[in-house]
């Protein structure tokens, strides 16, 4: 509950991949309940888009929404964007390290989309906490850090090695993140990891234009956040329409269980162990 307290009206929030998807919605969020929204995404006209349509949601209007052009996965661009924020309205209160990028990658595929995937969702995701939270301590007031990770940090399907590592090292980082303001003196500082499901954006959409059955909206992605975080729940780990709690909760207990008995790296996607993951998954729980 402490943490969700920093989501509160005249508070600053700071929302990075804001133009479009979960970004998108999470920044109209807050400016709908009267927070400072600062949106930072690639410059042009789809953040100048986004920042008009978050500003008709925010009680005062455009005053209290700027739109800053900041590529995440350069530092400059970040420390840039600390100042702007800071001038413009002083202390941050929320910080949500959401840019992401996925233009697909093989083991031994271009190097340049390792380089992109890696150089955005993750050092994007270093740098913006790195950069911003030590002032988000200092000014003492309740404040929190969210950072959008993703299932295939977790579980790690084949198919897209460089995004699966880029989240994996977002969960990981935010863990230590957490556990190093949980053990500073004094911080009013927390750190969420947020899991979405599938859901339909830009990113996800490969073309199309209509929402599948099977994916959430990035409105009721952002509507599952606020009630992880109302909870105090560090990992907001998302459902969707295809799939719920409980199997998600299975896929990472196997995935964990890799290592535990021994067995071949991804096994559930390996033939010698299929029809004993689908065993595993057909378990109820105790």
């Amino acid at each position: 509950m402490m943490s969700y307290s920093a989501i509160a009206k005249n508070n600053v929030a700071v929302v990075t991949g804001a133009a479009s998807g979960i970004g998108l919605a999470s920044a109209r969020r807050f400016a709908s309940l009267g927070m400072k929204v600062v949106l930072a995404d690639l410059g042009g006209e789809k953040l100048q888009a986004a920042a008009a349509e978050v500003s008709k949601a925010a009680p005062e209007g455009s005053g209290d929404i700027a739109a800053i052009a900041t590529d995440v996965s350069r530092a400059d661009d970040l420390v840039g964007l600390a100042r702007a924020t800071r001038e413009r309205f002083g202390h941050v209160h929320v910080l949500m390290n959401n840019a992401g990028t996925q233009p697909g990658s093989s083991i031994f595929g271009p190097l340049e989309n390792w380089e992109a995937v890696i150089g955005v969702n993750l050092w994007g995701v270093i740098n913006g906490s790195r950069i911003f939270t030590p002032a988000m301590i200092a000014h003492g007031e309740l404040a929190l850090v969210i950072n959008t990770g993703s299932k295939q940090g977790i579980t790690t399907p084949p198919g897209d090695p460089a995004y699966n590592l880029s989240k994996a090292g977002v969960k990981v980082f935010t863990e230590a993140l957490q556990h190093e303001l949980r053990n500073t003196e004094n911080c009013q500082v927390n750190a969420h990891l947020l899991i979405p499901g599938f859901v339909h954006t830009s990113l996800t959409a490969h073309g199309r234009t209509e929402k599948p059955a099977g994916a959430w909206t990035p409105e009721q992605t952002v509507d599952f956040m606020m009630e992880s975080l109302a909870r105090g729940d560090f990992y907001i780990l998302c459902p969707d329409n295809e799939v719920a709690r409980p199997t998600d909760e299975k896929r990472i207990l196997w995935a964990a269980g890799d290592i535990v008995e021994n067995r071949q790296p991804l096994s559930r996607w390996h033939s010698d162990y299929g029809d004993a993951f689908q065993a595993f998954l057909a378990e109820t729980k105790n």
